[in-house]
C-alpha cells in the first residue's frame, strides 16, 4: 500500500463557533487573501499564504453563513441568519452597505466585474443588487422550488448557478430572462458548488460524491464516490490534476482528479468540516470546521515541470506578500475584544 504523506497545517484560531464558509481572493498585487465565515457572527479576514489575522469585520447579529471578497480584495461580503447581508471595505473594516432581507440569508457572491452582489437564503428569491446603486432596490428572481443554500456566477456573469438546502439538483439560470435552463441532477442536496478556474468544470459535493460537470455541456464528466458524507470540495486551480474534500470524518482529502485515487489525508480536526478551498495558486488549501479552526495545508513539493511553470509564470513571485504593506492597508480594521464574540448571542442558528 502507499504510504500517504503526514501533513502539517498552519492553524488558524479566533472563531470561537464552527466555520461554515471560506473564500479566497484572486492575487492581488498585495497577495491574497482568506475570509471566513462562522456561526460566532463575525467574519475575519487573514493573509492567505501565511494564515495570519488581519481584521474581524463587526456588525452582524446572527450566525454568517457565506462569505467573499471582489476580485480586487476591496470589499467583502457577508451572508447571515440576522436576515442580512452585508458589504464591507476590507481595508477598514467598515460596513458599507446592508441589505435586509426577510428571512435567514445563506449565501451571497460578487459578480466577476464585482458591480453586482447575489444573495439567496430560505425566502426562496435570488436577490441581484446593483453596487453602484445600492440604494436602488434589488432585482428578484422568485422561482427557486426550495430554500437556497449556495449561489454561483457562471459565464461571465451571465448565468447563475443555486442549489437547495432541502432538495437534489443545481439550477442554472438565465440571467436575462430570469428563468432555469438547465437541472444539473444529484439524489441528495448539494452543499458546495464551485466553477473551476478555467471556467470548464462545474464542481459539486452531494452526499457522499463529488461530481464533476462540463459548465458549457452541462453534462456529467466525472462522479466520484467518497469515503463519508462530504460537505465541500475544491478542484486545484492551475493543473487541475486534484481536487480536496472534506466532510462528516473530520478529514481532508486530496484525490487525483483523473482517476480519484486518494493521494492524501490529513487529520486535524476534532470536528465534522463543513469547507475546502484551494488557493488561487493551488499551492495550498484551507480547511474549516465545526472544531471552531481553520487549517492550511500545503500540497507539497512540486514536480520539477510545474516549478518551471511557475517560474514561467511568475506566480510565486505575486503571492509573496510584504507584511508591512498589508499592515499599512488594513490599518483601522476593526479589532474584536478577546472573547468577545463568545458573549453574543447565537440568533438566527438553524
Amino acid at each position: 500500500m502507499d504510504k500517504k504523506k503526514v501533513a502539517v497545517p498552519l492553524v488558524c484560531h479566533g472563531h470561537s463557533r464552527p466555520v461554515v464558509d471560506l473564500f479566497y481572493s484572486p492575487v492581488t498585487p498585495d497577495g491574497f487573501f482568506l475570509i471566513s465565515a462562522s456561526k460566532d457572527s463575525s467574519p475575519m479576514l487573514r493573509n492567505g499564504e501565511t494564515g495570519d489575522w488581519i481584521g474581524t469585520f463587526e456588525g452582524h447579529k446572527g450566525a454568517v453563513w457565506s462569505c467573499c471578497l471582489d476580485t480586487n480584495a476591496l470589499r467583502a461580503a457577508t451572508a447571515s441568519a440576522d436576515f442580512s447581508s452585508k458589504v464591507w471595505d476590507a481595508l477598514t473594516g467598515d460596513e458599507l452597505h446592508s441589505f435586509e432581507h426577510k428571512h435567514i440569508v445563506r449565501a451571497c457572491a460578487f459578480s466577476e466585474d464585482s458591480l453586482l452582489l447575489l444573495t439567496g437564503g430560505l425566502e426562496k428569491i435570488l436577490r441581484i443588487y446593483d453596487l453602484n446603486r445600492p440604494d436602488a432596490p434589488p432585482r428578484e428572481i422568485e422561482k427557486s422550488p426550495g430554500s437556497i443554500r449556495t449561489v454561483t456566477w457562471l459565464h461571465n456573469d451571465q448565468t447563475i448557478l443555486s442549489s437547495c438546502t432541502d432538495m437534489g439538483g443545481v439550477r442554472l439560470w438565465d440571467i436575462r430572462s430570469g428563468q432555469i435552463v438547465h437541472t444539473l441532477d444529484t439524489k441528495s442536496s448539494v452543499t458546495s458548488t464551485e466553477v473551476s478556474r478555467d471556467g470548464h468544470y462545474i464542481v459539486t459535493a452531494d452526499g457522499s460524491t463529488v461530481k464533476f460537470w462540463d459548465a458549457n455541456l452541462y453534462s456529467l464528466v466525472k462522479s466520484y464516490d467518497m469515503p463519508c458524507t462530504v460537505e465541500s470540495a475544491s478542484l486545484e486551480p492551475k493543473y487541475g490534476n486534484k481536487f480536496v474534500a472534506g466532510g462528516e470524518d473530520m478529514w481532508v482529502r486530496v484525490f487525483d482528479f483523473h482517476t480519484g485515487h486518494e493521494i492524501a489525508c490529513n487529520k486535524g480536526h476534532h470536528g465534522p468540516v463543513h469547507c475546502v478551498r484551494f488557493s488561487p495558486g493551488g499551492e495550498s488549501y484551507a480547511s474549516g470546521s465545526e472544531d471552531g479552526t481553520i487549517r492550511i495545508w500545503q500540497t507539497g513539493p512540486l514536480t520539477n515541470d510545474e516549478s518551471e511553470s511557475i517560474l514561467e509564470n511568475g506566480s510565486v513571485a505575486m503571492v509573496k506578500v510584504d507584511a508591512d504593506e498589508v499592515s499599512r492597508k488594513i490599518e483601522g480594521l476593526h479589532v474584536a475584544d478577546e472573547g468577545k464574540s463568545r458573549e453574543k448571542e447565537e440568533a438566527g442558528e438553524e
